[in-house]
């Protein structure tokens, strides 16, 4: 076979074209590599846009990274089949070593009677018969151990024997608390028998109506007009009207039959900056909607897929999901329930998202607070440039075991608590994140693009980890009150996300100051000597500074301390602001992490133990209608501190632990009111 043409001046040819293709080869500086597989991470096939902006950041051509990345991805499938084949290989060699030892133990068996061989034996045990045992038993081990994994959190081969839990295993006694230490048993997903449900075709079959129901109800609900909805002349919020409800939907009974029992319906609407389908792919995926929601959504399962969707579309799609939702403080008790989640394309973009809780027998009885939702959810319609219209819509029907607190009376009887109007305002404040973070964001101090991005998604882990220490579902739960004015300060003794043991704090405190006036106090670097106890007073100076919003308090900075020792320790900060109230979250980070992440190499291994702010207004009038409290109206801020009380699971709590956070809590409070001049609010 002949490569070559062009007779006698073919050897002169085959050297110059040689010599072009040397020419033309080009190898990738490390630079480049590091930056392409930083970005293969978070996507394997990048869009147009995106190869685009690379080529413009590393000097490539469009077609370079193109190439890149097909072959990256082609060298990824290649290592993963050969992973595979060495998986398959090993337990195919294991599973013979079993048979092999199955059949020489079945050609030593007795009679247990009379000590002989068993009669007709092949008939008992044959070997084709063993084979398809074996292999049966393998494939329900491992369908029965990826549903344990998924439900638990990792694989079921890593989970410690079950040990009996006794309170006083955490060495903490009355004593340590003044007397007020109130230990409160927890509810753990990960145990309930619901994370495991058996899902029968009838029950699935029932779900499906009461999905179809709750959708078409919705639907009415969101075109309704001023029948089924009175709007506020005081703050224009829109509430359902009742009784023009009921008529419209009639039901035999209440599902809480109880006088007790009180309704919260509300609906909102504005423009997200994300497009319609962008927003369906996050809702119908668990783990991107808690991110969507982090300040709302604490802890979130999806139990069992329905129906995954029409092909190629998530319409239709109906899923069984555990949901629990907060308000920003450990004084208001988290909403727990099952529900189903149904989305269906109403016409060309447009999308119905409906939730309406789903009775799980033996379950609800252990909340502590008993939230049935009825049809809820929003319409989600496209509009040009990537924007879409949300028409958000929140019904529930809750009844409290325990008394709603004084200082959230106003905030949980006016409906803004868990309102459509917190969901759509964290739902626009999070899709503006969003889109800072896929465009080009502003360096702001940082030397790349890629290195920006790696600080946002560092800070959001950031704020994540807070917003899930305050309510966590699991843990040791206690109650202290310091000082004359009774400060509460609930400490729950938790698993963080990287199985250290922490002691989560926090109290919450009413401020006659609007939430606008606090939050801009405690994101200005100016005035942080004021409250932070830690500093010992000493100035900061802001290095970095990123935009993540389009309201100038929403933003990430990089924080140095002045006159300290401590030269190699950084405070990142995160700030964000909407109108259902604001979150200011620190962490003390070391400097070589600092450097890692505006490298933009992943950061997901730095370990993060945030304290920080949680600001809301307090509901009273004029905001929430009329108040049922004498104060005036101001704001409701959550102290949160976060202590490492060991580097393992089983790490154990000392006195001196909780003393320390208790002072931390007090003397911040402290702090705080007077520097704003309301030490005797």
């Amino acid at each position: 076979m002949e490569f070559s043409s062009g007779g006698g001046s073919s050897g002169g040819g085959s050297h110059d074209a040689s010599e072009r293709r040397k020419k033309r080869y080009h190898r990738h500086t490390a630079h480049q590599i590091q930056s392409l597989e930083s970005m293969f991470k978070e996507c394997a096939h990048p869009d147009e846009k995106t190869r685009n902006q690379l080529s413009r950041e590393l000097g490539l051509h469009p077609r370079q990274i193109k190439f890149w990345f097909q072959n990256r991805r082609t060298q990824m499938k290649a290592q993963h089949e050969r992973s595979d084949n060495c998986t398959l290989r090993a337990d195919n060699d294991r599973i013979r070593c079993e048979n092999i030892a199955m059949r020489e133990a079945l050609r030593n068996i007795i009679c247990p009677s009379c000590g002989g061989p068993p009669v007709n034996e092949d008939s008992y045990f044959d070997e084709q018969k063993l084979r398809m045992e074996n292999a049966q038993l393998k494939e329900e081990l491992d369908r029965v151990s990826s549903i344990a994994a998924k439900y638990i959190g990792r694989p079921i081969s890593q989970l410690p024997p079950l040990q009996p839990v006794h309170v006083s295993s955490l060495d903490l006694s009355m004593a340590s608390f003044g007397g007020h230490g109130m230990p409160c048993p927890s509810l753990d997903l990960d145990l309930l028998p619901g994370s495991l449900l058996s899902i029968s075709d009838v029950d699935k079959s029932h779900m499906a109506q009461v999905a179809s129901a709750a959708m078409n109800e919705l639907i009415s609900l969101l075109q309704g007009n001023e029948m089924l909805w009175i709007k506020s002349a005081t703050d224009g919020r829109e509430h359902l009207n009742l009784e023009s409800y009921e008529r419209a939907f009639p039901r035999p009974n209440s599902h809480l039959k109880n006088p007790s029992v009180r309704t919260e319906a509300s609906r909102s609407s504005g423009v997200v900056s994300m497009d319609d389908l962008a927003l369906v792919d996050m809702f119908v995926n668990s783990s991107k909607w808690m991110e969507l929601f982090p300040a709302i959504v604490s802890r979130v399962r999806t139990i069992e897929v329905i129906s995954s969707g029409m092909l190629g579309s998530h319409s239709d799609s109906l899923q069984l999901m555990y949901g629990e939702m907060q308000v920003l403080s450990p004084l208001v008790p988290t909403r727990k329930l099952y529900f189903l989640r149904f989305v269906q394309q109403i016409e060309a973009g447009s999308w119905a998202v409906a939730d309406v809780s789903y009775d799980i027998p033996n379950q609800e009885s252990q909340f502590s607070c008993r939230a049935h939702k009825l049809p809820s959810g929003c319409l989600i319609q496209k509009m040009p440039d990537g924007y879409s219209k949300v028409t958000w819509i929140e019904h529930w029907e809750v009844e409290d075991k325990s008394p709603v607190h004084g200082l959230y009376r106003d905030l949980i009887y006016s409906g803004l608590a868990f309102g459509a109007e917190r969901w759509l305002s964290n739902l626009q404040r999070m899709c503006e994140r969003i889109a800072c973070l896929n465009t080009n964001p502003e360096l702001g101090g940082i030397p790349s693009a890629l290195g920006t991005r790696s600080m946002m998604k560092l800070a959001q882990r950031m704020v994540n980890n807070l917003c899930a220490s305050i309510n966590p579902s699991s843990g040791q739960h206690l109650t202290t009150l310091i000082g004359s004015n009774d400060l509460e300060v609930r400490a729950t003794l938790h698993n963080s996300m990287d199985s250290r043991m922490v002691l989560s704090a926090a109290a919450t405190v009413w401020l006659p100051v609007s939430h606008h006036n606090v939050f801009n106090f405690f994101r200005d670097e100016r005035t942080r000597s004021q409250w932070d106890v830690l500093s010992n007073q000493n100035p900061v100076q802001e290095v970095a500074h990123i935009a993540n919003g389009s309201h100038p308090g929403s933003c990430i900075s990089l924080l140095r301390a002045l006159n300290t020792s401590q030269n190699n320790m950084m405070i990142l900060q995160e700030s964000c602001l909407d109108s259902s109230g604001s979150l200011v979250v620190y962490c003390p980070v070391d400097l070589p992490s600092i450097n890692i992440a505006m490298s933009g190499e992943d950061t997901s291994f730095i370990p993060l133990l945030p304290s920080g702010f949680t600001i809301s207004p307090d509901g009273s009038s004029p905001m929430g209608g009329a108040s049922t409290s004498s104060k005036s109206s101001g704001s409701l801020v959550t102290v949160v501190f976060q202590i490492l009380v060991g580097n393992t699971p089983t790490a154990r709590i000392s006195p001196e632990t909780v003393n320390t956070v208790n002072n931390l809590i007090s003397n911040t409070v402290h702090h705080i009111k007077a520097a704003m001049n309301c030490s005797s609010s």
